[in-house]
């Protein structure tokens, strides 16, 4: 049976999230054997110290929750959490280019962020596509774009959409980007069972805050 722990990215990105509810996080992370711990870039050197020869990584967000920044401001941002102690990077693309069609915007946006993370050694980039504001002719376009621009991962969501994983959305997205590439599900998955359908589905990577609670479910 999978370790389920090993996929987690034990997760906390709401505004309000204080010091203390982060060294939590970290110390959960720690002690289950998390994959990461992703949280906002203000707290990633806070959090590198705490997870330092843990095993568990650092991961943050770029251009978090809406893809809207420039593509100069994701660079900086991501080559900041990087010296700062960030190993993955979580960056949303720009939502808005890609409905209108503009795939050159994208796909260079994409391989900025992506040489960016790079230049400093082994990063894994995840490209967060917010599926529920996407059709699926969009969601496999995004995907493409993905693979071609040099990232690692697609990911689902961001959590603060108007909608989080679904089976579907990860089925079409390991479809289309094939067997060889990350997908990460992320937003509303809570339970053991849910967790369960998304990793069939080809999740390889799952992003939640309710961590704790699908390992002990699983």
């Amino acid at each position: 049976m999978m370790e389920i722990a090993k996929i987690i990215d034990h997760t906390l990105l709401k505004a309000d999230a204080t010091d203390a509810q982060i060294k939590k996080l970290a110390e959960e992370a720690i002690e289950h054997g998390f994959a990461s711990v992703c949280i906002n870039p203000c707290h990633v050197k806070y959090v590198a110290d705490i997870l330092k020869n843990s095993g568990v990584k650092v991961c943050t967000v770029i251009g978090f929750p809406l893809g809207a920044n420039t593509v100069e401001a994701k660079v900086f941002e991501t080559k900041e959490a990087i010296s700062n102690g960030a190993q993955e990077i979580d960056m949303v693309l720009n939502i808005g280019k890609l409905k209108v069609g503009d795939y050159d915007y994208v796909k260079n946006e994409i391989k900025a962020v992506t040489r960016a993370a790079k230049s400093f050694g082994d990063i894994i980039v995840k490209v967060i596509l917010e599926t529920c504001y996407l059709s699926d002719e969009e969601k496999i376009k995004a995907c493409k774009i993905t693979v071609d621009a040099g990232a690692d991962f697609v990911k689902t969501s961001t959590g603060f959409g108007s909608g989080g994983a679904t089976v579907h959305d990860v089925e079409l997205m390991r479809k289309t980007v094939g067997e060889n590439f990350g997908v990460k599900a992320s937003g509303g998955i809570r339970t053991a069972e849910f967790a369960r359908e998304i990793v069939k589905a080809g999740a390889n990577r799952i992003g939640t805050s309710s961590g704790i609670q699908i390992v002990k479910g699983w």
